[in-house]
């Protein structure tokens, strides 16, 4: 038997699951709001060409207005100035579009203290238990931040100092970039960093040093707390955008089901 043939029977008879990462995308879909007087995306919203009408009789069909960095999205590295001179979101190489995942769970801490940061110590711990970060995959930052992910209030938690959700810390975001062997970062949080990495040196660390380094961002996902620590199989399909920063993305988890 073919490994793909394997692969077919093992999703049709549920041996492999199936889980969806990908927050719903509508225009209530919360986004990243920048203050002024920096420039920010819109809302995703569905604009109607026909619906079975005289515009067309058998047919529905729409245009979509939305940014590249709404809902489940994947940042390339062109999105952030380190990044530059490398990779957009159409060049992603496809190897990478399937990758296997290191899911690093942390919701306690968040849920406990919204400014929570990871740290190179958190990984090093996280290791001595599970092994060593999957070369050429993921790491998955569970925060539970997904609870909020269809409340743009909850999601951001504003307050008057600024947003306040959990991220990584300098150091970490270094480390990540130069030294883990991972090709990115997957978070539940509205982008890679915390709410609070306009504050930090160098601001927005996730993205100055990962997409600096040629690596990506995935953001908003769901359900991760289905997955396990180690196994899963992470498949992202971002739009091939020549150009593009970024793109909203369909984010799937193949998960062996134990017997």
């Amino acid at each position: 038997m073919s490994v793909l043939t394997e692969l077919i029977g093992s999703l049709r008879s549920g041996a492999v699951q199936i889980i969806d990462l990908t927050a719903p995308l509508t225009s209530t879909t919360p986004i990243l709001q920048l203050p002024p007087p920096f420039a920010n995306t819109i809302n995703f919203r569905l604009e109607e060409i026909s619906r079975y009408d005289e515009r067309g009789p058998a047919w529905y069909w729409n245009d979509i207005h939305t940014g590249e960095h709404a809902g489940t999205h994947m940042d390339a590295p062109v999105h952030w100035i380190t990044g530059r001179e490398s990779l957009d979101i159409s060049q992603v190489p496809l190897t990478q579009l399937i990758a296997p995942a290191a899911v690093l769970d942390f919701s306690a801490q968040a849920a406990a203290d919204p400014d929570f940061l990871l740290e190179v110590d958190h990984i090093r711990s996280w290791e001595a238990e599970h092994g060593a970060l999957p070369e050429g995959g993921w790491l998955i930052f569970r925060t539970g931040w997904d609870a909020f992910s269809e409340d743009q209030e909850r999601l951001l938690n504003a307050n008057d100092t600024g947003p306040h959700s959990p991220g990584v810390s300098v150091e970490c975001a270094t480390w990540l970039a130069q030294e883990a062997p991972i090709v990115g970062v997957g978070v539940e949080t509205v982008g890679t960093d915390a709410g609070a990495a306009h504050s930090f040196d160098p601001p927005f660390p996730c993205h100055q040093s990962l997409l600096g380094a040629g690596k990506f961002g995935l953001t908003q996902l769901q359900n991760v707390a289905l997955l396990p620590p180690t196994g899963a199989l992470v498949v992202t399909a971002p739009l091939p955008i020549v150009g593009g920063s970024g793109s909203p993305t369909r984010a799937l988890a193949l998960v062996e089901r134990s017997s």
